[in-house]
């Protein structure tokens, strides 16, 4: 069974960030995937502290929602990053996720390597493209693949609901998700 996840990265549940994610997520149960969520709103993921524990002892020392989160991650095939724009940038809730997973996936041995990831963003006006680099630099030093879509996976929208009046950047995302699941089953050998 192939597994993606999709981690919105959003404080605010039911907003844009999250409709554009489950989005993306109905594309791919399409295909037969199975999909999760997880949204950041709903957990304490507190922000690293360099401490570097983790480089010896394997596992981060600060108890909160993070080990749950990561070890999702583990397990999924592929993963969806999303965040809308914080005054330019990807959110606190998922830059201190990130954060920490990194350490710690490098302190075991980058366990995201040759998995399969993607990223959505959501913006008001602008930040968009600096934003979707955050993202994708993570993705990038984890050793990840990147399948890419028709364009860029942004959407706009302010008020909750207004990023499904942007029908290319759903169709993008729509599109990210069926890349993902082709590009999942040829790296398994099920297609």
């Amino acid at each position: 069974m192939i597994r993606i996840l999709a981690i919105v990265g959003s404080p605010r549940i039911g907003g844009n960030t999250e409709i554009l994610a489950s989005e993306a997520l109905k594309a791919a149960a399409e295909d037969g995937v199975e999909t999760m969520m997880i949204r950041l709103a709903e957990r304490e993921v507190k922000p690293c502290d360099a401490c570097l524990s983790c480089r010896s002892s394997r596992e981060c020392r600060i108890r909160d929602d993070f080990q749950e989160i990561f070890d999702r991650m583990i397990e999924a095939d592929g993963i969806i990053l999303a965040t809308p724009v914080y005054f330019g940038s990807a959110t606190p809730q998922i830059m201190a996720l990130l954060n920490r997973a990194g350490y710690l996936s490098m302190a075991r041995g980058r366990v995201f390597e040759n998995k399969v990831g993607e990223v959505i963003v959501v913006a008001r006006r602008a930040g968009q493209n600096f934003t979707l680099a955050q993202l994708l630099f993570f993705l990038l030093h984890q050793g990840m693949i990147i399948p890419g879509s028709t364009y860029w996976t942004i959407a706009f929208g302010r008020e909750k609901g207004d990023v499904l009046k942007d029908l290319e950047g759903v169709n993008t995302v729509r599109n990210m998700a069926k890349r993902m699941v082709w590009l999942i089953k040829r790296i398994k050998g099920l297609e």
